[in-house]
């Protein structure tokens, strides 16, 4: 049965921490106190206010509860039942306007227990308001419940005194099992759950994550909620145990508990209508609308969840949006996009810049009866039309899989490739570099959008959104020694075995093609990292250049860590450094990620001379003036050649019968789809193409190659 505990009316609004919980010489107001900054010179009500206050039906249980500030307007509250300390600011006859909704200052029929308002709110028909600090110029019309409790954590993943363990929030990233699951906390980076999550077998370190959470928090009874300064929050059921920062908008949203809610006035957070959100962060800027869910999740600045998306038990990178499916248990990098009804994605590290389509099932379980399955995407990846895959399976950067069933779990180890089921002969396809011979127009648009779309103002990691890239290069390099020992058939195809946990034929299309793509891509790497360098840095001669790079030895390992490339060594370093104290908290971690971020255009610009010696072989003695002549004239030869693949792929959509035939005439086409020669993103291209020819012209004219 419901248990219904009975107390004295009189005691309502008091005691909200309880006596085994409340410090020696502290009130139950001591933290509320030190959470309102307001700066507002609280005062007892005058005789004459408290007249008007209940001329107007209001009560109170107490009237020398109720303080208000030197310009407080008793005319502008009515009929509201106050219990418990009550503070109210600055009330004028105004009204205050939000997008045509209309209210006037005040606090008008509502329930409302030991709360804090700044300046000139406007509230009106809160049922039950209890436990919160509102700022100045807040709205807040018709709300069922909005509420504190004692125990309130926001979203993190903290318990409170006297809690048990098995109250404490985890996400579940990466695996349904909970075997790689980390504390949420407000602020997370998707290198801090990246990190976290990968290192399971580092119980050192695993234990320092968990005391840095911990640590960024107390354990203290008696936190009050807050509602930032101009938030707006019209037509909610319940809202209950929330932070919402300054600026936010919620509308319509039908429960909202356990969440801190970032936003500020250049980084507005809106919630729109029939939203759940419960065990959450949500981060600045961001927009969930039209029905989506959310539970136990971590959204990073700026992202998009709305037309019923489900996103349970998941780390949301950056920039991303989902909208008309479901998210499970999955930790996603910056630059996500799934956009498509019926599209599923479970148990998976899907590691940014990734788009999916509608009907792709990414990790359906039906190869196994456990929930311990997992998937691991690189960056770029692109699953098609209803496609299938199954846990576990594995793919490189800038993999793109055809519509298909793939029957069982797939380990692709070359980039850029695309994969196909060729169903008729029962033949896996990989065609690697499909991405360098077919889609140019794609690879190289998306690095810009990202790029442009990129709308964070605090960028604590340095997130790689170019192709080409120390991981993508690494991988290249792995995939040549995998390719170069095959043998070509007499139509230019070859076999491999392992890549699909089946017995049928796995046939990679292209081998030659594939190779010569890869060797030409990593050279324009190398080479393009070396001219932006002089173009940047501006060297006085060949030798100066040649002396401000670094050739290791080895290529340097690198990983992607939550959209942000470092070199293994850093990282295994760091982790050392965090497991002997040396790194203390969240925020040392933080500060290794932008130290790299600051070391990066160096690091990569040496990883690119290393690997442009090793495509040559050739050893930097033999890299000389002559030689980086010739290399800046094939490096503009590529991206001409680039320049023209990007037209290409573009062009068919003018020249293809199957895209014309809906058109009457091209003029209705052109009207439609606008014209090809008036495309802004090939201008663009052809212009960097002039642009580079005057430049290597003036580097070799100055360095005198």
């Amino acid at each position: 049965m419901n248990i219904i505990n009975k107390h004295l009316v009189e005691q309502l609004g008091y005691n909200f921490i309880n006596a085994p919980y409340l410090p020696a010489g502290k009130d139950e107001y001591y933290l509320r106190n030190q959470q309102n900054n307001s700066g507002i010179n609280y005062r007892k009500l005058t005789a004459l206010e408290i007249e008007v206050l209940v001329r107007n039906r209001n009560t109170s249980d107490d009237w020398s509860n109720i303080l208000v500030s030197k310009q407080f307007s008793a005319e502008l509250v009515k009929n509201c039942k106050f219990f418990g300390l009550v503070r109210i600011g600055k009330l004028e006859p105004l009204y205050l306007e939000f997008h045509n909704f209309k209210m006037p200052v005040g606090l008008y029929n509502s329930t409302i227990i030991s709360s804090d308002f700044g300046d000139n709110v406007s509230i009106d028909n809160v049922n039950f308001l209890s436990h919160y600090i509102i700022g100045n110029e807040v709205m807040i019309a018709n709300v069922n419940e909005l509420a504190t409790t004692d125990k309130a954590k926001f979203g993190n993943g903290i318990i409170k005194q006297g809690e048990k363990e098995s109250v404490r929030v985890w996400l579940e990233l990466g695996n349904e099992n909970g075997g790689r699951g980390v504390m949420p906390y407000n602020h997370m980076l998707p290198g801090d759950a990246w990190i976290w999550s990968k290192y399971r077998d580092d119980e050192a370190l695993m234990q320092k994550f968990k005391e840095f959470t911990e640590n960024s928090f107390d354990n203290l009874h008696g936190y009050y909620g807050q509602i930032g300064h101009r938030t707006v929050i019209k037509n909610c059921k319940i809202i209950k145990d929330v932070l919402v920062g300054s600026d936010a908008y919620l509308k319509g949203a039908n429960k909202l508990k356990n969440l801190t809610i970032n936003s500020d006035e250049k980084r507005t957070t809106q919630i729109g209508e029939g939203c759940e959100l419960v065990n959450g962060i949500v981060g600045y800027g961001c927009r969930i609308f039209y029905g989506a869910k959310a539970v136990r999740f971590i959204m990073s600045s700026h992202c998009q969840l709305k037309y019923g998306a489900r996103l349970i038990n998941s780390f949301l990178g950056n920039n991303s949006t989902i909208s008309c499916c479901e998210v499970l248990n999955s930790l996603i990098f910056p630059a996500h996009e799934q956009h498509h009804n019926n599209s599923f994605l479970c148990a998976a590290v899907v590691m940014g810049q990734s788009n999916m389509a509608a009907g792709a099932t990414i990790g359906s379980n039906h190869n196994s009866r456990a929930a311990d399955g997992e998937i691991i995407a690189g960056r770029g990846f692109w699953p098609g039309l209803c496609v299938s895959l199954k846990h576990n399976s594995k793919f490189a950067s800038f993999t793109i899989i055809a519509k298909g069933d793939f029957p069982a779990e797939l380990n692709i180890p070359i980039p850029f490739s695309l994969v196909s089921n060729d169903v008729a002969n029962d033949v896996l396809q990989v065609m690697p570099a499909y991405w360098f011979m077919y889609n140019m127009y794609a690879l190289v648009r998306n690095s810009r959008k990202y790029v442009d779309r990129d709308r964070r103002t605090e960028k604590i990691q340095c997130i790689e959104y170019d192709f080409l890239a120390p991981d993508t290069v690494n991988e290249m390099f792995a995939g040549l020694k995998i390719l170069q020992l095959l043998k070509p058939d007499a139509e230019g195809n070859a076999t491999v075995t392992g890549w699909e946990n089946t017995d049928r034929i796995i046939k990679i299309l292209k081998l030659e093609k594939s190779i010569a793509a890869f060797k030409e891509m990593i050279q324009y790497y190398g080479t393009i990292e070396i001219f932006n360098k002089i173009q940047q840095h501006k060297p006085e001669s060949f030798e100066a250049l040649k002396k401000s790079v670094s050739a290791k030895i080895q290529r340097s390992e690198w990983l992607n860590v939550g959209g942000q490339l470092i070199q293994k060594s850093a990282l295994e370093t760091a982790r050392r450094n965090i497991k002997a104290g040396k790194i203390k908290n969240w925020s040392g971690v933080h500060n290794f990620y932008k130290e790299e971020g600051a070391a990066y255009e160096t690091d990569k610009c040496n990883h690119a001379y290393t690997s442009l010696l090793e495509i040559l072989n050739i050893t930097p003695k033999q890299f000389t003036p002559a030689l980086l002549k010739q290399l800046l004239q094939q490096a503009v030869a590529t991206k001409e050649k680039m320049c023209n693949g990007i037209y290409t792929a573009r062009e068919k959509d003018y020249s293809s019968p199957f895209r014309k035939m809906v058109y009457d005439t091209n003029e209705e086409m052109n009207k439609v789809i606008g014209r090809l020669e008036d495309n802004s993103f090939i201008q663009e291209q052809l212009g960097e193409l002039e642009a580079m020819k005057k430049q290597v012209k003036a580097v070799i004219r100055k360095l005198k190659l």
